[in-house]
């Protein structure tokens, strides 16, 4: 073609100095993954070099430099008018005639590749010369024009993407990062406009943006134009794939979750002043997921050839045609941020809790930071964010950059944990919770507050500076200990981040927790929902909507919660206990009281497998076993263990050993060990002839102490006398591991006691334990103290 236009598909990274970043990238793409399944539109792009002859006509660059010289980027009023006269300049600047004449050739040619010039509407996408480096991302910087038509208007919108290297939010960014203004450049690129106005949009990662984690692809995806989840406009769904099932050609969807997809963008009816329009999206499609798990999929295998390609974590926009049903790739560029860190992990934790909670949403960056709330309505009035302040906003995009740097931390009504705004977020180090959709009425100005994205997907706004604590851990500086140390893990969506720390695996993880936490409605009134009050359905029916039937809600939602923690920690062992809810927890659930009894003490009432082989109970225990059985045999999670709770007697052993087997669950099948919960002293005077129906015991110190010593855990009253490491409980655990040891089955403790007590530990090591299972936040000072004690001999 010519020095100021070039193909896309001439294009490769060699080229970034010629056509920016995004433009060298889409033609890599095309050029060298299109033949294994990469699809990315074609088309063509300006070149730097047309850029800088531009701004070389009758002294514009000149102009601009003079006006950038003067300019404070920290005064927001300053920048405030300068950027806009920089950009008028750049839009009344006819284009040289050289660069005139190439666009009109390329559009010629590119129309009548495409087809009917007339019906087709274009993408008009901006690149720069910087941008997308290792160390700085760029991102949302400058403009990217949708459904625009027609040559006169594809012109303008190039010279509005040459002005848009001079938003404010550019000039700061760049300011910020250290680049001079005249050494980055600008390229257009112009290509089909993917119709996903009629379709679905969104942004990937293949990484988890929170933690690092890398075996796991993270989606996100709303209705319409992408333009609404890059801007942070809306809460869109968001998807987990897990790479190494994804490779293995099985099932790979670890989590789901339905945005409320409040708004979409759209093409505007023709004739109308802007080429686009946002508006309210149909109630019908805000329940529903925006795209099939086949399509989820289909988007995972395009993320994970593209990061093998460039052999790095990548930050990918991608586009579903509502017209051809494809899936289409727009924008692939390196992740920033956690692509960075090292083998340092860093710890944020809440040492107050029961503050009073005045908002959540989506957490951003695993830090916590508290201050005064400063409730800003629009971005004319951000200079009143001081540093060390907690800005409160409806929605942040990247022209608040320059503010957000000062804040302790950042809180949105809306926005998704891909959209740029947080990209800065996690960039700057600054936590942020997005998505709150009330965070502007719930927090008042000046009110004193804290941010906490150490919880979870779930980020929270507490009343009150509480106090937190910092730790950073070089994990490359960790000794060896003569012991298993595995963790007690109850959140999924605290595994990724997890994950980083040493482990062997885990040792407990509660499915009531990811039924509570993750479910939330009683598994009976799921099984009968048609029966329900309309009350009740009322309250069931959205929560469900986006699922094929109520049952298949809560089986997949806990395939969900168990495939997290297996896939995470795959291959060590991942062992599940099944619920063990009490009759006054099962109550707390939606419909809970309906089909709970009331006991005196539900402690030791309708519990663990006593309720697996009641009546009353089978079919809901039967959906623990699907769910369990689809991680399993359809995933290939083979490292997911299962443990049974509370097994009073032996008949009650061999019932739940033979209700496992009807239900598909069958010791030694596929690699299967069932694990029991040793909790009652029962389990260990008979220990081994419990250990005929299981591979091993996991020693549950918290009950073991309650039941040997007679001593109610939830009574304050007799609290002082609660003691794991009393004589006779630990005369009741040197039973139940002689008899693993003796059989030579698996033997591990997961209760409280080694959490709290490294001496507890200790002993049980000594003792001849196999694993000890912890809280994940006493895992680093628990395993130093027992390298350095047992290193005494």
């Amino acid at each position: 073609m010519t020095d100021y236009v070039r193909w896309l598909s001439e294009l490769g990274m060699d080229d970034v100095p010629v056509v920016g970043g995004k433009n060298a990238s889409l033609g890599e793409m095309i050029q060298h993954l299109t033949q294994l399944g990469v699809q990315v539109p074609g088309g063509f792009a300006t070149t730097a070099q047309a850029y800088r002859d531009f701004l070389a006509v009758d002294g514009l660059a000149e102009r601009i430099a003079a006006e950038l010289d003067a300019l404070d980027v920290d005064d927001i009023a300053a920048l405030s008018a300068a950027g806009p006269r920089i950009r008028g300049w750049i839009i009344e600047q006819p284009f040289q005639p050289e660069l005139d004449e190439a666009i009109d050739e390329a559009y010629a040619a590119l129309a009548d590749k495409t087809g009917s010039a007339a019906d087709t509407t274009w993408a008009v996408r901006s690149s720069a010369t910087a941008e997308d480096l290792p160390d700085a991302s760029f991102a949302g910087q400058q403009e990217t024009f949708l459904n625009i038509h027609g040559l006169d208007n594809v012109k303008l919108a190039i010279k509005e993407v040459f002005a848009s290297l001079y938003n404010d939010r550019a000039i700061s960014y760049r300011v910020h990062k250290g680049f001079t203004h005249a050494e980055v450049a600008l390229s257009a690129g112009v290509q089909r406009m993917v119709r996903s106005d009629i379709a679905a949009s969104g942004v990937m990662f293949t990484l988890d943006t929170e933690s690092g984690y890398d075996n796991a692809v993270f989606i996100t995806s709303s209705v319409g134009l992408g333009e609404m989840v890059v801007q942070g406009a809306v809460n869109p769904d968001e998807f987990y794939v897990h790479k190494p099932t994804l490779e293995a050609g099985r099932p790979a969807i670890l989590r789901r979750s339905v945005g409320d997809k409040a708004m979409r963008m759209v093409f505007a009816e023709p004739g109308s002043r802007e080429p686009v329009r946002t508006e309210q999206t149909p109630t019908e499609l805000r329940g529903q997921f925006s795209i099939s798990d086949a399509e989820v999929e289909a988007l995972a295998k395009q993320a994970v050839l593209i990061e093998q390609h460039y052999q790095r974590p990548m930050d990918i926009e991608w586009a579903k045609d509502g017209i051809d049903g494809q899936l289409y790739i727009v924008q692939a560029r390196p992740e920033t941020v956690q692509s960075r860190s090292g083998q340092v992990v860093e710890r944020y934790r809440l040492q107050q809790t029961g503050g009073e909670v005045l908002a959540t949403g989506r957490s951003i960056g695993g830090r916590i930071g508290a201050g005064k709330a400063r409730v800003v309505e629009s971005i004319r009035d951000m200079d009143q964010v001081q540093a060390g302040d907690v800005l409160i906003t409806d929605m942040t995009d990247p022209d608040w950059e320059p503010v957000m740097k000062r804040a302790a931390a950042i809180v949105t009504n809306r926005g998704g944990r891909t959209c740029h705004a947080a990209i800065i977020a996690r960039e700057l180090g600054v936590p942020a919770v997005v998505g709150c959709n009330d965070a502007t009425d719930k927090i008042a100005e000046g009110q004193a507050v804290t941010v906490s994205c150490a919880e979870g997907d779930t980020g929270y706004i507490y009343d009150g500076e509480l106090e937190f604590e910092h730790k950073v851990v070089e994990l490359e500086k960790m000794p060896e200990v003569p012991v298993k140390v595995m963790m007690n893990v109850g959140n999924p969506e605290r595994a990724f981040g997890f994950a980083s720390l040493p482990n062997a695996g885990v040792g407990l993880a509660r499915l009531e927790f990811i039924i509570n936490n993750s479910i939330g409605i009683h598994p009976k009134a799921l099984l009968e929902f048609d029966q329900l009050p309309d009350d009740l359905k009322a309250e069931i029916g959205p929560r469900i909507a986006a699922y094929p039937s109520p049952r298949d809600y809560f089986v997949m939602r806990l395939a969900e919660g168990i495939a997290t923690l297996a896939a995470t920690f795959s291959p060590n062992p991942v062992i599940i206990r099944m619920s063990d809810f009490k009759s006054n927890e099962y109550a707390n659930l939606i419909a809970g009281p309906r089909y709970e009894p009331e006991e005196e003490n539900p402690m030791i009432g309708f519990r663990g497998a006593g309720r697996y082989v009641s009546d009353t109970f089978k079919d809901c225990f039967a959906m623990e076993c699907e769910a369990l059985k689809y991680v399993r045999n359809e995933m290939g999670l083979t490292n997911l263990q299962i443990m049974i709770p509370f097994v009073r007697t032996l008949n009650q052993a061999k019932a739940v050993s033979e209700a496992l087997a009807e239900q598909g669950l069958k010791r030694g099948e596929n690699g299967l060990k069932l694990i029991m919960m040793c909790e009652i002293p029962s389990n260990a005077v008979l220990a081994e002839q419990f250990l005929e129906y299981f591979d091993g015991f996991s020693i549950g110190s918290n009950d073991m102490t309650q039941l040997t010593l007679g001593i109610d855990r939830d009574s304050s009253l007799v609290a002082a006398d609660f003691e794991e490491r009393d004589p006779a409980v630990k005369a009741m655990l040197s039973m139940a591991i002689q008899a693993c040891r003796k059989q030579g089955k698996y033997v591990g403790i997961c209760g409280q006691g080694p959490s709290d007590h490294p001496d507890f530990a200790d002993w049980l090591v000594k003792e001849g334990i196999e694993s000890v299972s912890l809280n994940p936040d006493t895992v680093i000072d628990t395993w130093l103290y027992l390298a350095e004690h047992l290193g005494q001999g």
